[in-house]
């Protein structure tokens, strides 16, 4: 587990259906985090109909709210989480598919939300990823403190749930249970 030099910030953790089982997973390893569940009904459990995009929008919101915060979020691949995480303006999300990822994310990135696979990388490599994330102090040399100021150069849109996609079969389903 984490040594004494962890700091003592909050984390924020939400998962879609694919990502539910290592939620839990990391949940019984890091009672603190704050669960939010699917990010609309935070004991709710798993539905093929949790999209990674609600997930995502609720974590992103409480980091905007309590900005010294972490996030982490799951999915099948954590590539859609990613991306729906950084259209939020101070949202730096990576996806880390091993601790050297992780670290690299905070180090030049100062990173404050970590993606995970709950399809491609092993719960307890998972576990790892987090330790090195949550311990990892980012670098503030000066050309990472300038790109990281660019990443917020220009407002993002507001992302919600169109009315007119929800309960529509989805294209493609069938490759993803």
């Amino acid at each position: 587990m984490l040594d004494s030099n962890f700091p003592e910030e909050k984390v924020f953790i939400a998962a879609d259906h694919r990502g539910r089982d290592l939620l839990n997973y990391i949940i019984a390893h890091f009672p603190n985090f704050v669960n939010l569940g699917n990010g609309t009904n935070p004991g709710k459990n798993a539905d093929p109909e949790d999209d990674f995009n609600d997930a995502a929008i609720a974590v992103a919101r409480k980091i905007q709210e309590n900005p010294d915060s972490r996030g982490i979020l799951i999915c099948g691949s954590a590539h859609g989480i990613a991306m729906q995480a950084n259209r939020f303006q101070k949202i730096r999300a990576i996806a880390a598919y091993n601790p050297q990822l992780a670290k690299i994310g905070r180090q030049h990135n100062d990173a404050n939300v970590l993606c995970l696979s709950a399809d491609f990388t092993e719960k307890t490599d998972n576990l790892k990823i987090i330790e090195t994330f949550l311990s990892t102090p980012f670098l503030r040399k000066p050309r990472y403190l300038r790109r990281n100021l660019r990443l917020d150069e220009n407002p993002v849109a507001k992302a919600e749930r169109p009315e007119t996609v929800k309960n529509q079969p989805n294209q493609g389903d069938e490759l993803w249970p």
